[in-house]
């Protein structure tokens, strides 16, 4: 098996690389060299999707059984379509990975790879969708994408890969990394919402690994990849957080509408909490169906911190500035929230609904 990776030099790419290495296959990664670095064995071209001579030389250095598009997140659909027609005739398949925010309803309503997509032609520059929210934006760019690989390779070619949040070693926006410095620290930690409240995220690994076994077969589609819905949980993200650790924080639960009018943003100070119903009501049956497979979340918490320990870094992103609440708004939040120093969170929880 050949297999090109557009990407390959840092997580979900990385991930990409090692794997396919590991089956035994033949990897070529087409990146610019600027971020991570080549995974030994695989065979690295350096090049800019956005120039067009580039492209020609990555198509005259083929040809491949599958390309795996991991980079696109920065480019607009005009790009991605530049790229495909570029790689067409040298490439049996494309495996795009997009995301769920290319649904219309995300996150407000739950999703199958059945809801409606944003609106978006395959096309469409820079520009298309830019005043919309930077998520809208970013949802409108991705759904142009799809329609970009679609209207070259074709339905049968083509497979759509739309993950929610991912996680994982080299994880380069730093939602995990953040919870787990934050458990390392200790004291009274500041948990947002409740403890029973679902979450989906996938492993990174997970990922990989699915999008290598659609790389290998005969049939297109599209699937929504994330953790069966109710299994993982807030709570216990933040208790395997405190056990991987070997913290001896105290978890102090404090109400959604409490955090909202303090100011709280949602899915970046506290990472992963969002209230809105849609998002972590993903359905993802059709990949657990064709084979993908969600390790537990707690594992994932786990290898991540030996990651860590290891001294491990993400290539920087300036993603990674965005998560986190501040000590001095914590302390504040939770002192307004009257939990003293001998309170749990899960008492003050208890009592803040009257059971």
């Amino acid at each position: 098996m050949r297999i090109l990776v557009l990407g390959g030099s840092w997580f979900l790419g990385r991930a990409l690389a090692v794997q396919a290495l590991g089956r035994g296959w033949e990897v070529t990664t087409f990146n610019r060299g600027r971020s991570g670095g080549d995974v030994p064995g695989v065979r690295a071209v350096r090049g800019d999707r956005t120039v067009e001579e580039d492209l020609k030389r990555l198509a005259d250095a083929g040809s491949w059984d599958a390309v795996v598009d991991t980079s696109s997140a920065d480019f607009a659909p005009r790009r991605v379509l530049a790229g495909a027609r570029a790689l067409e005739g040298v490439a049996r398949r494309y495996v795009y990975v997009s995301t769920v925010n290319a649904y219309a309803g995300w996150p407000e309503e739950p999703l199958t790879e059945g809801s409606p997509l944003l609106d978006a032609p395959p096309d469409a520059d820079d520009d298309f969708g830019r005043e919309r929210s930077p998520a809208a934006y970013y949802g409108v760019q991705k759904a142009g994408s799809e329609r970009a690989v679609l209207a070259t390779f074709g339905g049968a070619r083509s497979v759509i890969l739309r993950p929610g949040v991912i996680l994982g070693p080299e994880e380069y926006v730093g939602r995990l990394p953040w919870w787990l410095r934050r458990a390392e620290r200790g004291g009274a930690i500041l948990a947002p919402g409740t403890p029973e409240q679902t979450i989906q995220p996938v492993d990174v690994r997970d990922v990989a690994r699915f999008a290598l076994d659609q790389a290998a077969t005969a049939t297109g589609g599209a699937f929504n990849l994330a953790a069966p819905t109710g299994r993982e949980t807030m709570g216990g993200l933040l208790d395997a957080c405190l056990h991987t650790t070997g913290s001896t924080g105290e978890l102090r639960w404090v109400t959604a509408d409490f955090l909202a009018g303090h100011g709280v943003r949602q899915w970046t100070e506290l990472p992963l909490w969002r209230t809105a119903p849609g998002a972590w009501a993903v359905d993802a049956t059709a990949a657990h169906t064709a084979g993908l497979h969600c390790r537990p979340l707690s594992t994932t918490v786990a290898d991540t911190w030996n990651w860590l320990r290891a001294g491990g870094r993400a290539v920087e992103h300036p993603r990674w500035q965005d998560h986190g609440i501040s000590p001095e708004k914590e302390t504040a939040i939770l002192a307004a929230y009257g939990l003293g120093r001998s309170d749990t969170g899960q008492e003050r929880f208890r009592r803040s609904e009257g059971a």
